[in-house]
């Protein structure tokens, strides 16, 4: 591997590393008959576990897969005999977030994973049902609809009702969900905050601020911190519970910062775990005494490299420990016994990042383990703390192998003004052993742009590139969040510009480090990754020889004047003059940094894709770039998929993409 690589969490480097041993053992994938290079449908099959989730007591355990008909289905596990029953299951939609009302009921709501976007016309909904499938309970109509009991008919919850952030009191018969009042087609407003019935289907409505966005009941379901916004204006408002009047801890623009502020948990005695700077260039995990205004001694949880943002995994009674991203997800126990158990299951999986769960309210003996790496998606499992037994209950992706998976590795790479850029190299499965020189290379960007880095998990795409023998580098440019205030605001308004030129030096880099053919490089790209994609074409078109671009933005200013758009007229106001530039003052520089102002002069090869019914990116973007670029382009290639939004939901739509890329790539990126 490159000499300069990152210092990869240290558990997580000796398991990156055992996997690579492990797939370096397996011929190279980038083979010269087609038959060696796999079909896009073997890697983008739908998940067929999504998720587990253990009962307050910890006596039963809810569990997501996917059902005879192909449809996610709810099914209740009884740990002491291990006897499965199913809840829920439809020929029709699929079971999308699941909690624990208490110990006997469970509330979900819905989804389609097989309808494009174009075509959905019912919202999430909300259900109830017992452990055992009885008193099954629709709350929240999926559409304009009624629900006859008997002979008594009640008007459900309107259809824009919503969970709160998969939250639960854990303890009555009432789930926290909230209403937004106003819509614009845009964006929402003045929300309702709701305490739902789960038996009645009775909402009564829950004190807040006027404006608020954001709320944080306490672990007996009283709202003590919530957080407004009105225009740019936002604030972090915090409940006295002696007074009941609202304070206000932080003030700042909802769209340029957080008042270095952010909060995550409101524990049992009151105290708020919070996300803060502090003056430092790195967020760090602190506690906050807001009565008093008193932080802790020193941070609960912080990086040298990494900004940490953490959730706290909580017990009725106090804080086990803190959950967060630094490159891969790092659980920082604070409670002994959890932090010893954590290195028990460690030692028995050492490959794997190990996820833990344990029950909220009791001393039930069942932990839930989710087991996950770049090379292996997430596998479910049971621990018995008294007989030490493990359980496997089943797998995201059942049919990957691990040992025939690509590792990834951290990087860092001096960028041209001296800024360090993270990066993620893969490199295609026993590259290693043999030949890892002058690799074709796929420079693959992250969209957003302005969100946090992938982390150390398994990709259907990065895994799909690595088997037909394309190295992947994913750079995670300035703009990228979780590096740190200054990487963070070193992207603004660069589009086209800073942010570019560090997707170029990346590729460069892996040149001079042996790894790149010079000859044999493209990059590739979704939204804002399309638009980087298109740019690459157009700064350094001797460097990029293809790209391959979907639902990217082409024209900066069209991000404005394109009104069909789901992007909020505030955030054109308040957000896009300070991230990408101002649209009067800047007109100028917007135009030069757009793609569809310089297509004409593309030459080089292009496959470009769009969704007809993307709301964030229209497809006007791509018919208007088609249309300049085409002319003097034989090497376009162009496909729209009917109905589609912002990516794509229908899994052939996506098997059908993602061949296209491929035998794109293998045209044009063709071994020396």
């Amino acid at each position: 591997m490159p000499k300069n690589r990152s210092s990869l969490h240290p558990t997580l480097r000796r398991r990156s590393l055992l996997a690579l041993a492990l797939s370096s053992a397996l011929p190279l994938a980038r083979a010269q008959g087609a038959a060696d290079k796999p079909d896009a449908a073997r890697l983008f099959r739908a998940p067929q576990m999504l998720g587990a989730v253990l009962a307050p007591n910890g006596h039963r355990l809810a569990m997501r897969s996917v059902g005879p008909q192909g449809r996610v289905m709810l099914t209740v596990l009884q740990l002491d005999t291990l006897a499965p029953k199913v809840v829920y299951n439809s020929d029709n939609a699929d079971v999308e977030r699941v909690v624990w009302v208490n110990n006997d009921r469970l509330a979900f709501d819905l989804t389609d994973r097989e309808t494009p976007q174009g075509k959905i016309d019912a919202g999430p909904g909300l259900f109830a049902v017992d452990h055992d499938g009885a008193n099954l309970r629709q709350l929240v109509e999926r559409q304009v609809a009624w629900l006859k009991d008997g002979n008594d008919t009640r008007q459900l919850q309107p259809w824009n009702t919503f969970l709160l952030n998969g939250s639960t009191l854990r303890q009555g018969d009432a789930v926290m969900a909230v209403r937004p009042e106003a819509y614009d087609g845009k964006d929402m407003g003045f929300f309702k905050l709701l305490r739902v019935d789960t038996r009645n289907g009775r909402a009564e409505t829950v004190d807040s601020p006027l404006h608020s966005v954001g709320w944080w009941p306490d672990a007996q379901g009283n709202l003590r911190v919530a957080l407004t916004r009105d225009g740019e204006k936002a604030a972090l408002r915090w409940k006295d519970p002696a007074s009941g009047q609202w304070r206000v801890l932080a003030e700042f623009n909802a769209y340029t910062e957080d008042g270095d502020l952010q909060v995550r948990h409101v524990g049992a005695d009151g105290k708020l775990y919070v996300s803060a700077r502090r003056g430092r260039d790195k967020q760090a995990m602190w506690l906050l005494d807001p009565a008093t205004g008193t932080w802790s001694a020193k941070p609960l949880a912080e990086s040298p490299q990494f900004d940490v943002d953490a959730q706290a995994l909580a017990r009725q009674d106090r804080v086990l420990g803190l959950r967060f991203t630094i490159d891969a997800e790092v659980t920082q126990w604070l409670d002994a016994d959890m932090q010893t158990l954590q290195a028990q299951i460690d030692k028995v999986l050492p490959s794997t990042v190990n996820r833990l769960s344990v029950p909220w309210s009791d001393d039930a003996p069942w932990v839930l383990i989710e087991a996950f790496a770049d090379i292996q998606p997430t596998q479910y499992l049971l621990f018995n703390r008294e007989t030490r037994k493990f359980t496997r209950l089943g797998g995201e992706r059942p049919d990957i192998e691990a040992k025939q998976m690509a590792a990834m590795d951290m990087v860092r790479i001096k960028a041209r003004d001296g800024l360090e850029i993270p990066a993620w190299l893969s490199l295609p499965p026993g590259a290693e052993k043999l030949d890892k020189k002058n690799l074709p290379l796929v420079v693959l960007v992250h969209g957003g742009p302005f969100v946090r880095a992938p982390g150390w998990t398994w990709d259907a795409e990065v895994q799909f590139l690595n088997a037909r023998g394309y190295a992947v580098l994913q750079p995670q440019f300035r703009g990228t969040l979780g590096f740190g205030t200054a990487h963070a605001r070193a992207g603004w308004r660069q589009w086209g510009k800073a942010m570019q030129a560090d997707l170029a030096d990346a590729a460069r880099w892996a040149i001079a480090q042996g790894i790149a053919d010079p000859k044999r490089i493209a990059i590739a790209g979704a939204s804002y990754g399309g638009y980087a994609a298109l740019m690459g074409l157009v700064r350094d078109a001797d460097l990029f020889r293809c790209a391959v671009a979907w639902v990217g933005v082409t024209d900066l200013d069209m991000l404005h004047t394109v009104n069909w758009s789901d992007m909020s007229d505030s955030f054109k106001t308040h957000g896009m003059p300070a991230l990408v530039g101002d649209r009067v003052k800047d007109a100028a520089d917007l135009k030069d940094n757009s793609p569809l102002t310089h297509a004409a002069r593309i030459r080089q090869p292009l496959l470009l894709a769009y969704g007809s019914a993307d709301r964030r990116v229209p497809l006007i973007h791509g018919e208007a770039f088609r249309k300049a670029v085409q002319a003097g382009n034989t090497a376009l290639e162009w496909v729209v998929y009917q109905d589609e939004g912002h990516g794509w939901r229908v899994p052939a739509n996506r098997v059908d993409f993602w061949n296209r890329t491929a035998t794109f790539l293998d045209k044009h990126l063709t071994p020396r």
